[in-house]
């Protein structure tokens, strides 16, 4: 099998810090730039899964830095350059303490509060009389909070975010105006691959004043995608959505009894299963990019990453 990246120790010029998240590692610079390994770590259920999956780190950071330059004229962003498969380097910006979640449909974890009778999220009212996959009238954004690792994400309300002053009223439209223009542009190419683009999440932080769209942007992590091609039928039907996100990851865990609960174990992933969400991972890159996914060399993948880092930091003169 090929070698995942699970941990990353690196020692770079000038770094003056390093955060290992839930999947990306990510080193600062004393010139305010980033240094982002995007990691084959997996979480699920905000739960960081025992093993990695080959290629994943490449799959999501490839999609992102794409989606990056795609949406560059509709909000400035961080990334400065992408110079490894799985890495790319940015400016270091103040994240707002929220995520901005926005759905187009009624699934997922939204589905599940419903059919428990919750006729609203994060304060935005849901019709009665909605089906699984139905699509919104229009997109809603229901945010959530920005925890620690180890916690779970909170919803929360417009209306709770700026009560307690998380974002000033004229940063928040900003953020609500960047979102939906995010999601109908990310909507329209994701048509343009025979998709639809059912929801996601967008994170935001602050340069100078300036807002920019920072993280990943419409990775099969952070979105969820379904086949253009027989959603109708199948929803008339009242049949499952065939899906292109990480959802499949989070049914396999449920059917094995995990949900993140305390108490819970991780079912056993065995090199069949590892191998399994490799290649979905895989072929979601290939739907959603319209590419053959070209996979890099796992031979001294640290040592590439390293060599690559330090040219581009060089090149893009981004050390003092």
């Amino acid at each position: 099998m090929n070698k995942a990246v699970v941990n990353s120790n690196f020692k770079f010029p000038e770094q003056t810090n390093v955060y290992h998240g839930k999947v990306r590692d990510v080193y600062t610079l004393a010139t305010d730039v980033l240094v982002m390994i995007v990691s084959d770590r997996i979480s699920a259920f905000d739960v960081v899964l025992p093993k990695g999956i080959p290629y994943k780190g490449q799959v999501l950071n490839q999609i992102a830095s794409r989606f990056l330059d795609a949406t560059s004229h509709i909000v400035p962003n961080w990334k400065i350059d992408t110079p490894d498969p799985m890495v790319t380097i940015g400016h270091r910006c103040e994240p707002f303490p929220v995520e901005m979640i926005i759905r187009g449909y009624l699934t997922g974890s939204s589905w599940r509060e419903y059919k428990k009778g919750a006729r609203e999220i994060c304060g935005v009212p849901i019709p009665d009389g909605m089906r699984e996959h139905e699509a919104f009238p229009t997109p809603i954004i229901t945010p959530t909070t920005k925890a620690e690792q180890g916690a779970h994400d909170e919803n929360i309300s417009r209306e709770e975010i700026l009560a307690q002053g998380m974002v000033s009223e004229e940063d928040y439209v900003k953020l609500e105006e960047y979102t939906l223009k995010l999601f109908e542009h990310g909507q329209k190419m994701a048509n343009e691959r025979g998709l639809i683009l059912v929801d996601t999440k967008y994170e935001f932080g602050k340069k100078d004043g300036q807002i920019y769209l920072i993280d990943e942007v419409h990775t099969p992590d952070s979105s969820r995608y379904f086949y253009l091609d027989g959603y109708q039928e199948r929803f008339d039907k009242g049949e499952p959505q065939r899906q292109l996100s990480k959802e499949f990851v989070r049914e396999w865990l449920m059917e094995n009894g995990f949900m993140g609960n305390p108490g819970q174990q991780v079912p056993e992933m065995t090199d069949e299963i590892v191998s399994g969400i490799s290649e979905r991972y895989i072929e979601l890159y290939e739907h959603i990019i319209g590419e053959k996914f070209d996979r890099a060399s796992t031979d001294d993948i640290e040592r590439r990453i390293e060599d690559n880092v330090l040219n581009s930091l060089r090149r893009n003169m981004l050390l003092v």
